[in-house]
């Protein structure tokens, strides 16, 4: 009975363990996670300049109305509207014959005055001797030299008359106060002037060199007013995007401040020689700011925004691992945008490729060379 039971002993179940290790075998084991290969850049700090571009209007260096000092009919014009004209040109004639005519009149009177002066002061020096030696009396001597005073009044007086007449004979040939473009003539031949016309003949602007007025908030002139001598030249844009060949400067002689708008005129000098830039155009002028001696720039693309809008750069640190950084931006420089906060130099951030990475990720890394491809 007893080795019956011996036969029918438990026995253990093999199989199913055989089948487990079995599976097990052939299961498949996790891929390594592939390395995606972005464009990276150290950062390093750099001395920067910001602009600040903001648009303005084109003022004339110097301006000159032309205008009738005597009225009369004007006989020529001596300029091509439209041309350059030089100090001292001359630019209309008005009929002179009038005022040449009270010049004559003017001299005759000058003669005339020199002549009774002459006869006063001899009857003056005749009479001397007499009423030293008590020959007359003391009274004809005085009424003899408050005559020959007068007489030399009325020479003075004549000859300022004359010198007047003749004043006004010159300004029958109006000529060109400054140099610069005369425009359009707003009196033809035959017409007739006065000085008291509203409108001047013509109108000559001076542009070799020309104002361009900007106007900006008063607290950002005085900062850049604070930085005098150092702020930098000014770079001015055509309205079709153009740059002006040749750089302005800023005039820190006034200030004007809008009591409205609390804004300040900032006047820039600009050399005009090819006349380019015309009064009344609208341009563009990048104002320097303060300078920053040691900036963190990075390029345009390498600042990406999240889903609120907040700046951020893609980070890559010593394990070649991806991280986000929210940054604060500053201005853009020549391309680049100045990082006020949040990258530190010496890091390194992606410039292409964040876009296919995570955080966390792990990246093989090539240097990014200025836009100039893989």
């Amino acid at each position: 009975m007893l080795h019956c039971l011996r036969l029918f002993r438990p026995v253990p179940v093999l199989v199913p363990l055989a089948v487990a290790l079995a599976g097990c075998s052939t299961e498949t084991l996790p891929e390594p996670v592939r390395e995606v290969e972005v464009l990276t850049l150290r950062v390093s700090p750099i001395a920067v300049t910001p602009t600040e571009e903001l648009p303005g209007r084109v003022v004339a260096f110097r301006t000159a109305e032309i205008r009738a000092q005597v009225g009369g009919i004007i006989q020529r014009r001596r300029f091509e509207q439209g041309a350059p004209v030089r100090a001292g040109q001359l630019l209309f004639e008005i009929s002179p014959a009038p005022f040449r005519a009270d010049a004559d009149t003017a001299r005759a009177a000058v003669d005339k005055a020199a002549a009774a002066y002459a006869r006063a002061r001899t009857q003056t020096e005749r009479l001397k001797p007499l009423v030293d030696a008590d020959a007359i009396s003391r009274q004809s001597y005085d009424d003899a030299l408050a005559a020959r005073n007068q007489a030399a009044a009325e020479l003075t007086e004549a000859r300022a008359t004359l010198r007047r007449r003749q004043i006004d004979l010159g300004f029958a040939r109006i000529t060109a106060p400054i140099s610069g473009r005369i425009g359009a003539a707003n009196m033809t031949e035959g017409a007739l002037v006065t000085t008291a016309d509203t409108a001047p003949l013509a109108t000559i602007q001076q542009i070799d060199t020309v104002y361009v007025d900007v106007r900006q908030p008063a607290e950002r002139y005085a900062m850049l007013r604070e930085a005098g001598g150092a702020a930098g030249p000014v770079e001015i844009l055509t309205a079709s995007g153009t740059l002006h060949p040749v750089k302005g400067r800023i005039l820190f002689t006034g200030i004007n401040v809008d009591p409205g708008t609390g804004d300040a005129l900032v006047r820039v000098e600009v050399p005009n020689p090819s006349e380019a830039l015309l009064p009344g155009m609208f341009v563009r002028a990048r104002l320097p700011r303060r300078a920053l001696p040691a900036a963190i720039t990075v390029p345009q693309q390498a600042v990406t925004r999240d889903g609120e809008g907040a700046a951020q750069v893609t980070v890559v640190d010593a394990q070649n691992r991806v991280h986000l950084r929210a940054v604060r931006l500053g201005p853009i420089v020549q391309g680049r945008i100045v990082i006020l906060s949040g990258l530190r130099a010496g890091e390194v951030v992606i410039v292409e490729g964040q876009d296919r990475v995570q955080p966390e990720m792990p990246v093989r890394q090539r240097p990014w060379r200025g836009g100039a491809g893989r």
